[in-house]
């Protein structure tokens, strides 16, 4: 099978009281379909928030923004659009990526993370130069990720909890 040239087609989450920016690299098919972020079932995303956040797991898109917006978290991609079969961020070519002046003009963003190491790669390849900010690697929720058990997840990304009690 050839990468399809895909775009990225929903926009990011965040408000004016946003202090961190958590980024992946482009939405899986069911992201896609489904018309927003971490919408695999398997992928564990907002399991981990949730737990991290000290709140019930959200359901609905309704619930998944109010959850970040309350806790003032913004999500995106790095990604704006790119050549990808079908979900596997290995295949990705072509990458043109987010204009990233709107949303840390628009909000108090103190800290960038990385949901997992090719958003890491590419943010720092693409976008590290026009923003000046460095991002922070998390280990990818992504259910490819079977190294990672929930366990040490949560481990990993607790340090968003002590950030916002900043």
């Amino acid at each position: 099978m050839k990468p399809k040239f895909q775009s990225h087609t929903f926009a990011p989450v965040f408000d004016a009281n946003s202090v961190i920016l958590i980024l992946g690299t482009f939405p899986s098919v069911q992201s896609r379909e489904n018309g927003f972020y971490y919408g695999h079932p398997q992928n564990r995303f907002w399991k981990v928030l949730a737990e991290i956040l000290k709140t019930e797991l959200p359901e609905t898109i309704d619930e998944k923004k109010q959850m970040l917006l309350a806790n003032r978290i913004a999500v995106w991609d790095v990604i704006k659009s790119c050549e990808i079969l079908n979900s596997a961020d290995s295949s990705i070519k072509n990458v043109v990526p987010n204009d990233f002046t709107r949303i840390l003009s628009d909000t108090q963003i103190k800290t960038i993370y990385a949901n997992g190491k090719t958003a890491e790669r590419l943010y720092n390849k693409f976008v590290k130069e026009n923003t000046g900010r460095e991002i922070v690697f998390l280990p990818s929720t992504s259910p490819a990720n079977a190294s990672f058990g929930m366990e040490r997840l949560l481990k990993e990304w607790s340090v968003i909890g002590k950030d916002l009690k900043k």
